[in-house]
């Protein structure tokens, strides 16, 4: 892996990572009442989609088993229709997608 790419990798881990303790012992409920949270947990999800943007397009082709896609969409939605941005589909996201996320992208780093 280039340094860039390893870089950016790493860059998300630390996103996810910032995310998840944003998220810690939060339930939905408590999610959605918090507008401060909501709001730093998308910038979280920007962030991630971002950089998924910034990895060399052999690099992404290599690890097809990550949906880097799916990831620069979902920050697409975030960063662009904030306004009809479900605030459940961002905790879902987080609280479901984002630990499989961390897995792939460790591996990769390793």
């Amino acid at each position: 892996m280039n340094g860039k790419n390893e870089q950016v990798v790493e860059k998300m881990l630390s996103e996810i990572a910032i995310a998840s303790s944003l998220m810690e012992g939060v339930d939905l409920d408590a999610f959605l009442d918090d507008e401060m949270r909501k709001r730093a947990v998308c910038m979280t999800v920007i962030n991630i989609g971002e950089l998924v943007k910034n990895l060399d397009d052999d690099f992404r082709a290599e690890y097809s088993n990550v949906p880097w896609k799916a990831i620069a969409g979902f920050r697409d939605v975030a960063a662009h229709k904030y306004q009809t941005l479900r605030m459940e589909d961002v905790y879902a996201t987080v609280s479901d997608d984002f630990p499989a996320l961390q897995t792939m992208l460790g591996e990769i780093a390793d």
